[in-house]
């Protein structure tokens, strides 16, 4: 652990978009590239700036992952610095202590086991579906399948769901190290909606109609605009035995084939809405729209990945051998941020070529090769 400091690549939390996710990528590229970072300014832009316990969480799971050496970690500091050993494998443990979501630890910690010297197994606990973070669901049904297209492979299974404020959530994810190397993707064929799926869920002491009403609404929004394509949305209240806290949500899926009948590659796109509902304040059947019209507005804008999507796939396009292509609509921010990131730490090139009618864009990635190191 005795780099210089000057050989410290220092990278402000605060620019862009300003939150948590220059913090996870940071840490992930760190421990990956074996490169001592410092990131100053952390969340300076969000109400509440610096680390709240999930991402210190998160923090403390990549320096388990691999033996590293942490400064700074401590809730509500906006300034750490961190010096990774090689990455690990084995069993490892997190636990936020709140409804932080464990989505957002499994973000940060999934990249780096890929490249571990063997299998692990992760024990992730907090909140399973929390706002303003990828929902458990969302990772199962539309992550999961894009990520196999890098030739990735990983079990996640729900022990129990957690909700705002108590979280108490936990899932288990087992991972493989990559073979090789993460293999490029071309993702940029959007062809034809072949089929719409859904969950629409409540958990605690909020009624099963509301599942229902929220299932409805998107369904009558989704069924005016595509009334001929195959449609099923799961109505669930969570048993009370795998479930903690009271929660809401609904998570819409549709998944795309080309139009070219040779082709194996097909896409999936999701949105998902997630709160805990509360009368007077939003109609269960205004969430349900909501998500719908979200849905719809992607699949408008012509892209192969919908805008939550884009800015997750933007690591492991860094860290394939060989040139990635995602087809997406407006690139987000989150995604400017992430690509920003990857220019700081790595030789991956971007490039985001914008189509004719400026609704979707093509990104494209010359990515670094990663492999495992020898050590």
């Amino acid at each position: 652990m005795g780099t210089p400091a000057s050989e410290i690549i220092t990278i402000d939390g605060g620019v862009m978009e300003g939150g948590g996710q220059i913090l996870r990528m940071a840490m992930a590229f760190s421990a990956l590239l074996r490169k001592p970072i410092r990131v100053t300014n952390i969340r300076a832009g969000r109400s509440n700036p610096g680390l709240r316990p999930q991402h210190l969480t998160g923090l403390q799971l990549v320096r388990d992952l691999c033996g590293g050496q942490l400064k700074g970690g401590e809730i509500g500091s906006t300034d750490i610095s961190f010096y990774p050993g090689p990455v690990k494998s084995g069993e490892f443990v997190a636990n936020t202590g709140t409804a932080g979501s464990v989505m957002l630890l499994f973000q940060v910690a999934f990249p780096c086991l890929l490249f571990g010297k063997g299998s692990s197994r992760l024990s992730l606990r907090g909140g399973t579906n929390a706002e303003m973070a990828p929902q458990i669901d969302y990772t199962l049904m539309v992550f999961k399948p894009i990520l196999e297209k890098f030739g990735v492979k990983f079990d996640c299974n729900i022990v129990r769901r957690g909700y705002y404020p108590k979280g108490g959530g936990q899932v288990l994810v087992k991972t493989s190290p990559v073979m090789s190397f993460l293999q490029p993707v071309d993702i940029t064929t959007a062809g034809q909606v072949t089929r719409f799926s859904g969950r629409s869920f409540v958990a605690g002491v909020i009624p099963i109609k509301v599942a229902h009403a929220m299932a409805d609404s998107a369904s009558r929004i989704i069924r005016q605009v595509y009334p001929g394509v195959p449609f099923k949305i799961d109505r669930v209240k969570e048993p009370s035995e795998v479930a903690v806290g009271n929660g809401s949500g609904i998570m819409l899926k549709l998944s795309m084939w080309p139009k070219h009948e040779h082709s194996q590659e097909g896409s999936q796109s999701g949105n998902e809405s997630n709160r805990v509902w509360v009368p007077k304040r939003e109609s269960a059947e205004k969430v349900g729209e909501a998500a719908a019209k979200e849905l719809l507005d992607d699949i408008t804008s012509g892209g192969c990945v919908d805008h939550h999507l884009q800015d997750q796939l933007i690591i492991f396009m860094a860290l394939a051998k060989g040139k990635s292509r995602i087809k997406t609509g407006p690139v987000t921010l989150h995604t400017e941020t992430a690509i920003h990131v990857v220019q700081l730490l790595t030789e991956a090139k971007f490039n985001v070529v914008k189509d004719e009618d400026h609704k979707s864009c093509i990104i494209e990635c010359q990515g670094v090769g990663l492999q495992q190191s020898s050590e």
